[in-house]
């Protein structure tokens, strides 16, 4: 019996080791990796300059505190912010913690406005982390049972519908818009190509400000290293996790403009936030992208995978929609004909690692697999949804 809390249900396998998109359980067999550990591995498992990177940083220095300049740290934070047109950036240890300083940020620009009682303006079936302010800017009931009273004052309002926020527009107390430019955790929802931009106009007009989650849509999961860069626009706020340290835990919240002056000392912290290991291995990650051009792979692949899948189920009644941005892919199924809670295990029994979110099977594979894993992927999603 597991010591562990039970907060989660693992399945019934242990991995021992990885290489590239190819995960080897402790009994020898080898797994499919369609998941990259929910978007993190993104360069795939065992990267050689992400191990070299590591394991050269801890021969080093692991930890100082930020108490103390951290050259990594600097390096790092001129790189992201050059990279994505930001002024400044705090780094953290996850996704939800990057969202939280986002969230406290827009906190104290409230205050510089004399605005005491902030209103987040969310989207519904958005996904922003599990402390107890990102988990109330989530716009998902079930993420939220058991938890109240949540943190007040976030307004969820549907994703991809404009006017659902301009109505907001007279409201004084509303302060920013925290959205996903591709919405994840519900099964890879992506808006019409001009929202994110119709968003953008509508908090320039309220000075709002305008806050991007990319904790799983960016590093390059969508064919750009950030997703906001297909409408050319720039946030006040973008929070980036996950693909960020191939699996070394780092969050990052960048910042510009008046939102980027808004955290002083005495604030904000972070004991780990940063350190030497975790702000080396991200610059690694930096590296790869352009030495092994991985967006361009990302956006071959993500045609690839679009043209072959679309034309080996033109026939298949269960599939009900292909959602795709980059390798973030969304297969809606029809569930009056096929039971999508048993998917998983089943894609587990024929060596394929998934996700399924309600009726949909979300694919999040290593940004460098190849045409020929491409068609071992396709081959079993065919396998598994065939009825």
């Amino acid at each position: 019996m597991s010591n562990l809390m039970s907060n989660y249900y693992p399945l019934e396998v242990t991995f021992a080791k990885g290489r590239g998109c190819w995960l080897t359980d402790t009994s020898g067999h080898e797994y499919l990796d369609a998941l990259s550990g929910i978007g993190v591995v993104n360069l795939g498992h065992s990267h050689p300059t992400i191990t070299k990177s590591i394991v050269d940083q801890s021969k080093k220095l692991l930890h100082t505190s930020n108490v103390y300049r951290i050259a990594n740290q600097e390096k790092l934070a001129t790189r992201l912010c050059n990279l994505a047109n930001m002024d400044k950036v705090f780094f953290s240890n996850s996704g939800a913690e990057a969202n939280e300083a986002a969230i406290k940020i827009a906190r104290l620009y409230a205050r510089s406005k004399n605005i005491q009682n902030p209103i987040v303006l969310t989207a519904n079936k958005g996904f922003h982390g599990r402390t107890m302010a990102t988990l109330s800017a989530t716009g998902q009931s079930k993420v939220q049972e058991g938890f109240s009273p949540l943190m007040s004052e976030f307004v969820h309002v549907d994703f991809d519908d404009i006017d659902a926020i301009n109505k907001y527009s007279s409201n004084k107390d509303v302060v920013a818009v925290m959205l996903e430019p591709v919405q994840g955790e519900a099964g890879v929802i992506i808006p019409h190509v001009d929202y994110l931009n119709k968003v953008k106009s509508l908090c320039e007009q309220n000075e709002w400000l305008y806050i991007l989650d990319e904790v799983q849509a960016g590093m390059g999961r969508t064919g750009k290293l950030f997703a906001h860069q297909y409408n050319k626009i720039t946030p006040d706020i973008l929070c980036l996790a996950k693909g960020l340290g191939n699996g070394v835990p780092i969050g990052a919240c960048l910042a510009k403009g008046k939102a980027a002056e808004m955290l002083i000392p005495g604030t904000h912290g972070s004991t780990f936030g940063g350190n030497p290991l975790v702000t080396g291995v991200a610059s690694s990650v930096l590296d790869v992208f352009e030495s092994e051009l991985i967006l361009d792979n990302v956006l071959k692949m993500s045609q690839y995978f679009e043209s072959e899948f679309k034309s080996k189920t033109m026939d298949f009644n269960v599939v009900k929609e292909l959602r795709i941005k980059g390798l973030m892919i969304g297969i809606g199924l029809d569930d009056s004909i096929i039971d999508c809670s048993m998917l998983t295990q089943k894609a587990l029994d024929d060596k394929l690692l998934i996700n399924i979110t309600g009726n949909s099977i979300r694919l999040l594979p290593p940004l460098i697999i190849s045409k020929k894993e491409i068609d071992i992927l396709i081959n079993k999603i065919i396998k598994l949804i065939r009825i």
